[in-house]
């Protein structure tokens, strides 16, 4: 994993040079307390004021919150690992054909596999 900023929110803002009260005004907030917030890493904006961002700065929000996105990821790959371990397990234990259902879940999950390899 690489050590990328929660977002960098701050370093576009520079970059296009308008201060916290200016990004504030241009997503219709009468204050840059928001924006404050969000640049130190102390909240995570709604996704609709993402979408601002974004708009703002021609950045994708993947990009401009780069190492949320990344710990998220991380995450969710440790979560599915262990759905899938608990699928296996618990048709394993029903000793029966599996259902439809878990022949789709698991071909989602061999696909998605595949995928991340490529």
């Amino acid at each position: 994993m690489t050590n990328r900023l929660v977002n960098y929110l701050r370093a576009q803002r520079k970059r296009v040079g308008l201060s916290q009260r200016e990004v504030a005004f241009l997503l219709g907030y009468a204050s840059e307390d928001a924006i404050s917030q969000h640049e130190i890493f102390r909240s995570v904006p709604p996704l609709i004021m993402a979408f601002g961002y974004q708009a703002i700065f021609e950045v994708p929000i993947s990009e401009l919150f780069a190492g949320l996105r990344e710990a998220v990821e991380n995450s969710i790959e440790n979560q599915i690992t262990e759905f899938e371990n608990n699928l296996l397990s618990r048709i394993a234990k029903t000793k029966t054909k599996p259902s439809a259902a878990d022949l789709q879940k698991l071909k989602w999950l061999k696909t998605r596999r595949a995928g991340l390899r490529n």
